[in-house]
């Protein structure tokens, strides 16, 4: 029994591990060209490129819906207002629960 628990939390361990580089690298990415920006709100559903701003996942391609304000997606630096994306600022104010 302990076997299995000890191999079950290193199995888990290394899947998260691979879920961290594929966003590390994703931003990475983003970093080495310039000419890029992330854009909320434009992606798809399933074309998200990383992770969403609420954290309910942590992987491209797992948006639900088409236009989520959580969203993102790399685009031609400039290019996002025109697609009437939001920046990460926005986007978050957008997401806060409205006090009534």
């Amino acid at each position: 029994m302990n076997q299995k628990l000890i191999l079950n939390s290193a199995l888990a361990s290394a899947m998260s591990l691979g879920l961290v580089g594929q966003a590390a690298a994703a931003d990475d990415m983003a970093k080495g060209d310039k000419a890029k920006e992330k854009c909320y709100g434009v992606a798809k559903a399933g074309q998200n490129d990383c992770a969403n701003l609420s954290g309910t996942h942590a992987c491209a391609g797992m948006s639900k819906v088409d236009g989520s304000p959580d969203d993102w997606k790399y685009v031609a630096k400039g290019t996002c207002k025109e697609m009437k994306g939001l920046t990460a600022e926005e986007a978050k104010a957008k997401l806060k629960p409205k006090k009534s």
